[in-house]
């Protein structure tokens, strides 16, 4: 009997003492739960202005597309702006022009940020630094200085460039009226401006590589251009195709050099870009869901493009 109470006597502070460890547990699993939700508190004024300012934009600008603009008060037609995508001249013009700087200052530009690059880490260059901040420079200038700039440049009356042609000899060229040569100076402007930036990133990829790799190929007798097919472009490819993804998505936004320099587009809309389209139906003609349309065409086409690199890179290293 005594050994049953005893056992009975032992049971009854557990039975009395179980909620209670219960009710401390169930408090310090919440505890636990507020300590994690904490940081995702202090981002919530954050994310209120993310979704205000960016999410809801993008989602208007979407609906907007659908919606024909040119009616007052503004009517849904989901088909009048995209079908107007395919038969509108003017679009087709200007993503002709996009597609030509892209097919070849791109791969103009990321040949010698690389070279620049090569350069820039040599051991044999003195005062590096002061040389990379000075091809990183032009990013920092601002934009309608530098346009200004070289539309003095190439102003075909009195620019420094045709008096360089002239002292040696050549014919003026009349840079911004005719459109082969306006197209030129576009370019030259677009590679003055990125190519130091992405050299600078190149530059950084090419720190990372381990110099063993380099003094193991020289001593089994590589030369520096094995060295460099062999070991530099294969090692630096995400870099240079991580250039190319930013140089993609640039080029098809590209306004401010066609419209400042060239005269918004000019001459004739020979230089007209996607961007600058844009800009003439959303704020010149007031075309909104035209132009909410060529936005997301933008973005699509930069959003492929960019993929299509990414997949046949990963292929290739596959």
């Amino acid at each position: 009997m005594m050994g049953t109470a005893t056992r009975a006597g032992l049971r009854a502070p557990q039975t009395r003492a179980a909620p209670a460890a219960a009710l401390s547990e169930a408090g310090g699993g919440w505890r636990r739960r507020r300590h994690a939700l904490a940081p995702y508190w202090f981002l919530l004024p954050y994310l209120l202005v993310f979704a205000v300012f960016w999410c809801w934009p993008i989602i208007d600008s979407a609906l907007l597309s659908l919606q024909n603009t040119r009616v007052n008060p503004w009517a849904w037609n989901i088909g009048i702006n995209w079908r107007r995508l395919l038969v509108d001249r003017a679009f087709q013009e200007a993503l002709k022009n996009t597609l030509i700087i892209l097919v070849i200052q791109v791969p103009v530009m990321l040949v010698l940020a690389t070279l620049l690059a090569l350069a820039l880490n040599s051991p044999l260059l003195k005062l590096r630094p002061i040389y990379r901040f000075a091809f990183f420079a032009p990013v920092v200038v601002s934009d309608v200085a530098y346009s200004v700039v070289f539309r003095l440049l190439f102003n075909g009356q009195f620019g420094a460039v045709n008096h360089g042609l002239a002292a040696l000899g050549l014919a003026p060229i009349d840079w911004l009226h005719d459109p082969n040569a306006a197209m030129a100076t576009i370019m030259v402007a677009v590679t003055w401006r990125w190519t130091g930036y992405n050299a600078i990133i190149l530059l950084a990829g090419l720190q990372s590589i381990p110099r063993d790799l380099y003094e193991a190929a020289a001593i089994d007798g590589a030369s520096p251009v094995d060295r460099f097919f062999r070991i530099t472009l294969p090692l630096l490819k995400p870099i240079v195709v991580f250039c190319l993804v930013l140089s993609i998505i640039g080029t098809m936004q590209l306004f401010t050099e066609p419209w400042l320099i060239t005269e918004r587009g000019g001459p004739g809309g020979a230089t007209e870009t996607l961007g600058t389209y844009l800009y003439k139906q959303g704020f010149v003609s007031l075309n909104f869901g035209y132009a909410a349309a060529i936005a997301y065409t933008i973005a699509a086409m930069a959003a492929v493009m960019a993929a299509l690199n990414l997949m046949l890179t990963r292929g290739r290293k596959a």
